[in-house]
């Protein structure tokens, strides 16, 4: 491997620290999701033995929607940095393969359907290599370093 590339795999996070961070943050926009999607639908009717059923309905959703985003997030970067760690590069392919196992296991499992794992799965990598194929990059890399300030001394004297 170019010692350019490993340059780009070195970060200062671990992937434990990357699934940890991908989890929670499914975590949290699922979460926010389930809020928004129970909010969309008929507050259920008021029962006898139940007290607040909207607000029991919305918590179970948040749950399930947050439950199931985290999930997808921890299994797509655990996946992907897995791959990224045993193949040592760092392409689209790595996210491609962790969106499939991340939507044919979670969803295909949530759908109780091999059809529907399939179709979760293949859409997922087709979404991540997508993403992953702009590269995600704003300048070539050209042996350069660029800092948001200069580097170079000023003279004491201003004019």
């Amino acid at each position: 491997m170019d010692p350019s590339e490993l340059r780009y795999l070195e970060d200062e996070d671990t992937s434990t620290m990357k699934v940890i961070k991908g989890t929670t943050m499914g975590l949290v926009v699922g979460t926010i999701w389930g809020t928004i999607v129970a909010s969309w639908q008929d507050v259920p009717r008021v029962e006898k033995h139940v007290a607040l059923p909207g607000l029991i309905r919305t918590l179970k959703m948040m749950g399930n929607y947050g439950a199931t985003f985290a999930a997808v997030g921890g299994v797509y970067i655990g996946v992907e940095q897995l791959l990224q760690n045993y193949r040592m590069k760092r392409d689209l392919f790595n996210g491609a393969v962790g969106g499939f196992v991340a939507g044919a296991t979670i969803l295909g499992y949530k759908g109780r359907s091999i059809n529907t794992a399939i179709k979760a799965g293949a859409t997922l990598a087709a979404t991540s290599a997508f993403i992953d194929s702009g590269e995600q990059t704003t300048r070539i890399d050209n042996g350069k370093e660029y800092f948001p300030y200069t580097t170079k001394k000023r003279s004491t004297i201003e004019s």
